[in-house]
């Protein structure tokens, strides 16, 4: 179930005027909201995009490492290495 939540943000000077420029009849942007949302969306995908990044980083030198390196481990001492 999707929740909304409403949010107060106060900006002001330079971050209002840069706002104003990307929203309304002129803007990229129907309304504030919409531009936020936007904004929300995109660090969402770029965050994930690095946990990604980092993901594939840690699998190459995994994978690059000697097979003799390997220590068995089980799903539970999987689970708990990456809760720390």
């Amino acid at each position: 179930m999707s929740r909304t939540t409403t949010l107060t943000v106060r900006i002001g000077g330079a971050l209002s005027d840069f706002v104003s420029t990307n929203v309304g009849d002129d803007g990229s942007y129907e309304n504030v909201s919409e531009y936020i949302r936007d904004l929300i969306r995109r660090d969402k995908e770029r965050a994930e995009q690095e946990a990604f990044t980092r993901l594939k980083a840690e699998l190459s030198l995994a994978f690059a490492a000697p097979e003799d390196t390997y220590q068995p481990l089980s799903a539970a001492e999987v689970i708990a290495r990456n809760r720390s």
